[in-house]
């Protein structure tokens, strides 16, 4: 180093150098300040291979088996992940293909016809065939297997015509068919050899083999034999493409308190779902999106007007229906986490008809029940007509929300004269007790259909005994005129035109009143992303383009 340089130094004061320290310390923040504006400025993050997600539920899998899961949401999340069907649900609740690769339907409704992806595999590495099919919806119908799908298979038979081509007749024509197609497929070389009295004790259940997104990797379980978690990694020859998170875990807790802690100490990264008044006990809310995701299933009092006099008068379950406040029972129940309803039809449905909307009217109401001769005596806060109070029972079960909406129900039908008994009742109890026998005046309760429904087995007077769905105990020629023949209406137009009149006939009879739809609450941790659903017909549909999801990103030029 030359003398004149060595010797600089010496020409600066100690209050130069500082200065000069920090001129070249702004320059060098300001550089890399520009540096990062520039790169994030030019750049956006996107998807990258690789991390975990844990998410955490209640419960434990036992059946972790397209058949036999229905009963546990922990069995259907994992089976989800593991198994996929001929077709599943898309963003909006629609059935589309899924192994199927096409489909076509004949003139009059009752031949499928499916034609399989070539080249699936399962995730043992076996191929993927038609006799996969025909075997899983063999013995579903088999009653010997003890599915609780078989009764949507009756009177349907299935053939093979080659290596990926399977062909569905049905007995009775059906547009919603293609919703029963959504089960997810067996592998026959597995499961062949298992005999029906040891299908549900098979070791298949707990070690299942799919051809979904998601294959089984191991589980731990504590010294009573509970699972504790339970861990699956990405399917790298998955059909559809590899997921982008490289495993995928569950923990599972014994109730919603131990859950949410286990969320606020960050041992899981989201929980399988969560009621409203919880909402307020996740401390690390800032780092969770939730996720509000429409289910469509809705919450009524049913009317039993044979079991009722009072309630069998047409202006008193119109003067009801009109008094309910139903912002003020999502608000104070659901924390406004919820879709009012005046129908089973939700306004995401392309068949819902908004004209039938009921908004409470409590002039509307009294002035009803005036004209009909239901009078309020001096000294009386409750109606009466030729000696008959205006009261009768409402059964419901001890969940909480249900207990909230039926003391809600009780303050507002007291505006307008009529009194509420409330009977609250173990599930069990009601199911058992009340439900089966049609052994109530009324029954706030919930029903789950689907975004494109069938409400035949919920509305139709052949089903008003159990065990049928119609709680109300409906009877009307017109309306199961309706129900009938929008199952076979290939014309979704048409199909529509006539669900809309029957929410006029609902509208007018009110066998029922239509309360609310709750949201389906999923917390996860924002690092979580990819997850665009937002109607779903099952919880456990949330994971329908789950290996879209990601947790780890990489930036590249715009």
């Amino acid at each position: 180093m030359p003398k004149n340089w060595r010797n600089i130094g010496r020409l600066f004061s100690f209050k130069d150098k500082v200065v000069v320290a920090s001129l070249l310390l702004i320059i060098g923040v300001a550089l890399v300040v520009w540096l990062a504006t520039f790169y994030l400025n030019f750049t956006k993050p996107i998807a990258k291979t690789g991390g975990e997600y844990i998410e955490g539920t209640v419960g434990q899998p036992f059946y972790v088996n397209p058949l036999l899961s229905q009963t546990s949401e922990a069995d259907s999340d994992l089976t989800a992940l593991i198994y996929s069907g001929l077709f599943k649900y898309d963003n909006n609740g629609n059935a589309v293909p899924d192994l199927a690769e096409s489909y076509s339907v004949s003139g009059d409704q009752h031949e499928y016809t499916v034609n399989l992806r070539k080249n699936v595999h399962w995730q043992d590495g076996k191929e993927l065939t038609a006799d996969d099919v025909f075997f899983t919806f063999n013995i579903l119908q088999d009653p010997a297997y003890k599915s609780p799908l078989r009764q949507s298979w009756q009177g349907v038979d299935v053939k093979v015509t080659d290596a990926h081509t399977v062909v569905f007749t049905l007995k009775n024509a059906y547009v919603g068919f293609l919703e029963n197609l959504t089960i997810g497929i067996l592998p026959k070389h597995l499961w062949e050899n298992i005999a029906p009295e040891k299908f549900a004790l098979a070791d298949y259940n707990l070690h299942p083999v799919g051809s979904g997104p998601f294959m089984f990797s191991d589980f731990q379980k504590d010294s009573q034999g509970s699972i504790l978690t339970y861990h699956l990694k990405a399917f790298k020859n998955y059909y559809a493409g590899a997921p982008y998170i490289s495993n995928f875990t569950f923990n599972f807790y014994g109730d919603d308190d131990a859950l949410i802690a286990a969320y606020n100490k960050k041992e899981v990264m989201g929980m399988n779902s969560i009621t409203p008044e919880k909402i307020s006990l996740i401390k690390n809310i800032k780092s969770t999106n939730l996720h509000e995701l429409i289910v469509p299933r809705y919450f009524s009092v049913f009317f039993n007007q044979t079991k009722s006099v009072v309630l069998a008068d047409d202006s008193v379950r119109g003067a009801l229906n009109l008094s309910v406040d139903r912002k003020e029972i999502i608000n104070k129940v659901l924390h406004g986490k919820g879709t009012p309803l005046s129908s089973p039809f939700f306004p995401q449905m392309k068949s819902y008809a908004d004209e039938f909307r009921v908004s409470q009217n409590l002039e509307q109401a009294n002035k009803m029940l005036d004209d009909a001769g239901w009078k309020k005596e001096a000294g009386s806060e409750v109606r009466k007509k030729n000696g008959a109070s205006l009261e009768f029972e409402l059964a419901t079960t001890d969940w909480p929300e249900l207990s909230q909406t039926a003391d809600l129900l009780k303050a507002q039908w007291q505006k307008i004269g009529a009194k509420l008994n409330i009977k609250i009742l173990s599930v069990s109890d009601l199911q058992q007790n009340y439900i089966r026998t049609r052994e109530y005046d009324s029954l706030l309760f919930g029903q789950a259909i689907t975004f494109n429904p069938d409400l035949y087995s919920f509305w139709h007077s052949s089903q008003k005994h159990d065990p049928g769905l119609n709680l109300s105990l409906f009877d009307k020629s017109q309306a199961d005129g309706i129900l009938e023949s929008v199952r076979q209406e290939a014309d979704e137009s048409k199909r529509n035109d006539s669900y809309k009149t029957f929410q006029e006939l609902l509208s007018k009879e009110v066998p029922a009143v239509f309360l609310y739809g709750p949201y389906y609450l999923y917390p996860t941790n924002t690092s979580l992303r990819g997850l665009t659903i937002s109607n779903i017909n099952t919880p456990a549909n949330r994971f329908t383009d789950v290996n879209k999801w990601y947790v780890k990103t990489k930036r590249i030029l715009k």
